[in-house]
């Protein structure tokens, strides 16, 4: 849900920083409400970046990992009489549908 907003909130925080800062410097040119503004939009911009590094793909190992965690759990229902085509076709449907 914050992937959605967050952007959203730091776009407004850029369009209304550079027309507060037009403003402010067309107003009296008053320096520390240019600072103040700049500072709020460097803020956002941080916040921006925080979000989209912390958006990024896992380390390949962990999903080797939980791939093996995988296949050994897949292998010991076999081998407790599971059928195995059946079995992994399902699992394919539920990682299929857990990207959606």
């Amino acid at each position: 849900m914050a992937r959605r907003w967050i952007p959203r909130v730091c776009a407004l925080i850029f369009v209304a920083g550079i027309a507060g800062i037009i403003i402010a410097t067309v107003n009296g040119n008053n320096a520390g409400v240019v600072l103040s503004i700049g500072l709020v939009i460097t803020l956002a911009a941080v916040a921006l970046l925080t979000l989209a590094a912390s958006a990024t793909n896992r380390i390949e190992v962990f999903d080797e990992a939980d791939d093996e965690r995988l296949e050994a759990s897949i292998m010991a229902l076999v081998n407790s009489g599971a059928d195995e085509e059946r079995l992994r076709s399902l699992v394919r449907e539920v990682r299929r549908l857990g990207r959606q």
